[in-house]
Order: C-alpha cells, then structure tokens, then sequence
C-alpha cells in the first residue's frame, strides 16, 4: 500500500495523454525544454550552412535549399506537436529528448547529406520520421472529434509515406536528391490542403503568442549563423582594418534582418483561420532559410575583402537573401491581425517600404560592387525601411513614448 501514491505518481506523470486538437492552453509560456531543443538545431543548421559556405554555386545552392528544408520539417514537427499537444510531464518530456537524441545523431551527417554521408543521413531521418509519426499518431488515438481525427490520420499517412520515401532513399543513390525533393515538397503541399476547407471550420492547432515565440527563436537561431558567418569569414582571411570594417558592417545587415523582422512580425502570431495560419507556417521555411544562406554568403564576402568586386556566389547570397527577407516580411504583415490602429494605418506604407527594399537589394547584387560597399549598402536599405517606418508611426501616435520599443507596441 506505501507504493500506491507512487505507483500513481508515475502513472500520471509518464501516462498522462497528451492534449487534444483543439485543448489550448493560452496561458502557456515556451520552456526551458523546448529552448534546448531548438538548440540541437543550431548544430544541425550550422552544419549545413558551413557546406553552402564552402561552395556557394547552383550545385551547392540546391544541396543546401532541400537538407535546410528537411531540417526545418523535422523542427516544426516536434515544435508545433509540443505546442498544442505537449504537457509538462515525463511523456512529453521523453518525446523531445527521444527526438533530441536522433538530431544529434543527424547532425553528424548533416554537412555531407548529399554527397558520401548521404545513406546514413537517410536512415536517420527516417528513424526521426518516424518518431514524429508515433507522437501524432498517440494524439490521434486519444482524439475523440471525427474531424480531427482525418486531419489526423492524413498528416500522419503524409509521415509515414514521407518515412518510407527516404528509407528507399538510402539505397537508391541515383535518385536521392529527387527523392528528398519530393519528401519536402509533400510535407509542404500535403498541410496546404486545409486552406480549402470551409472557413468557419475551428483550427486544431490555435496560434498563440507562445507559438509565435517559438518561430521568432528559430530566426534567431538562423540569424546567430550570420554571427558565425563573420568570425569564420574573418578566420579565413588576414585580419586587417578592411576585413574587420567589411565583417562588421556585413553584421550591421544581420542586425537589420532582426530589428524589421521582430519589430514588424515577431511575436505576433497570425489570424486563426487555415487561410492566414498555414501560410504563416510555411512562410517561415524560406524565411529562416535565407537568413541562414546569408550566414553562409558572409563567409566569401569577407574572406575577399580587399578584391574589387564580391564574389558572385558569395555576394548574391547577402543581396539575394536581403530582397527574400524583406519581401517574405511583407508577406507575412498580410496575415496578422494588428491590435492597435496606428500599425494597421501604416502597414500599406510599410508593405511599400519593405517592396522598395527588394528592389533596392537587388539592384546592389547585380553592380556587385566591393564586399565593404556591398554590405554598407544592405544596411542603409534594411536602416531606412526601419527609420522611414518608425517616422511614420511616431508622427501618428505615441507609442514609443508608452513602450520601450516598436516590438512592444
């Protein structure tokens, strides 16, 4: 009888069932589980831009666009499982380091997925596939509305037949890189299809604030690859006074990618309809994804920067990733549902700033002027798009006399 309260302890700590679609919990606040977790992916994310760095051509570009998106995939999975069904228990605490330890184990065939470790990158991953399909699959065992249990059973026949496409992968090496193409455009396309259903139809999965939150780490975990970009950039080189001054201002634009990023879009999380929610997902792939490539174009830049002109490969990463940014921003201010009027009245200009940016970052890729010019001239973009916005909010309100920053307006 003195082990029955234990008994039960471990029952309900390691028994609990997870949360259902659709039980929210508005009150919950990202943990110190899931600020580990998202630090496994700084190895894997450091892994395979390190690879771009190194060959920053077509050929590399690819490799680099399909590994980051697979990567990204497994990343949602296991953070958007935690945020609406995860609890703070032994279960849910076993789903993320069980998943931790298979990254890691990922991680170190990650910088070399597509050419010799490509087999065992494969089976890897489909071991974590596999993982993932268990945990949705418990959820959907214990749903009890029909509805959510299709949506369900569809994600999770997506998992499953994603897992067995990448299994193959490891024996067909001829056909690897298409395959994983494949895998991650089906797990792009197979969510989309809920955009097609009724409007009034409730979300499983509500966007919340934390959830929000969890997105905004991922990019600064992808903008902490444009820190790296500069120490390795810099190591690779003599350190002289044009090397440090190109490497510092190639940092002036990552902090520009953070200061219009966070303060247009960070934690605010998109409108609750499949029409604005599954958009602001997957707009974050290519997102977190160029910001990591400009990580990696930053390397070449300021490796070569006392040469004339950029490198191409390298120097159209840092212009190319900077029109991408803000025109994805753009983007995804359409999908937000504003709180105060003084934001709402200024996104029409804020969506042409953003726009004039684009244009503006591309024109710089094309003259490909020296690597100093070429960063000083991405910063001044990403600094007036952020001024011009912040002139027009402060002549119509009083915000930043009220908050300490544009974010927490």
């Amino acid at each position: 009888m003195s082990t029955s309260p234990v008994r039960a302890a471990l029952n309900h700590w390691f028994r609990r069932p997870p949360r259902l679609h659709g039980e929210v919990d508005h009150e919950r606040t990202v943990s110190f589980l899931e600020l580990l977790y998202d630090l496994v992916f700084v190895v894997l994310i450091s892994q395979v831009a390190h690879t771009l760095a190194a060959h920053p051509s077509w050929s590399g570009l690819a490799d680099f666009v399909v590994v980051f998106s697979l990567i990204w995939i497994a990343w949602l999975n296991g953070s958007l499982h935690h945020e609406g069904h995860g609890r703070e228990d032994g279960r849910g605490r076993g789903n993320i380091f069980g998943q931790m330890g298979i990254l890691v184990v990922l991680a170190v065939f990650t910088a070399h997925a597509t050419t010799t470790d490509g087999t065992n990158f494969a089976v890897t991953y489909t071991v974590l596939l596999a993982w993932i399909a268990w945990q949705w699959n418990t959820v959907r065992y214990y749903d009890v509305i029909p509805m959510y249990r299709r949506i369900a059973g569809r994600y999770i026949a997506m998992l499953v037949v994603s897992a067995t496409l990448m299994l193959a992968s490891a024996f067909i090496d001829e056909w690897r890189f298409v395959i994983w193409v494949g895998v991650a455009v089906l797990n792009v396309l197979v969510p989309m299809l809920d955009v097609r259903h009724p409007l009034d139809r409730p979300l499983g999965l509500v966007p919340t604030e934390s959830m929000a939150e969890r997105f905004g780490l991922l990019t600064i975990i992808t903008l902490g690859e444009l820190v790296v970009g500069v120490v390795n950039g810099i190591n690779e080189t003599n350190r002289g006074f044009v090397v440090i001054g190109t490497a510092l201002l190639a940092l002036g634009v990552g902090f520009g990618f953070w200061w219009n990023y966070f303060d247009l879009i960070g934690r605010r999380p998109p409108r609750a309809t499949y029409r604005a929610f599954l958009p602001w997902v997957l707009l974050h792939l290519p997102l977190t994804m160029v910001i990591a490539g400009a990580g990696a174009g930053m390397v070449g830049l300021i490796a070569h920067a006392s040469q004339d002109h950029a490198p191409v490969g390298s120097g159209w990463l840092l212009a190319g990733s900077s029109a991408a940014l803000l025109l994805l921003i753009a983007l995804i201010t359409l999908l937000i549902d504003y709180p105060d009027e003084q934001h709402r009245a200024v996104m029409p200009l804020a969506r042409r700033l953003l726009s004039a940016g684009v244009v503006a970052s591309l024109v710089v890729g094309v003259l490909m002027p020296a690597p100093w010019l070429l960063a000083l001239l991405l910063f001044l973009i990403h600094a007036v798009v952020w001024f011009s916005l912040f002139v027009a909010l402060a002549r119509h309100t009083d915000l930043f006399t009220r908050h300490d920053s544009p974010a927490d307006a």
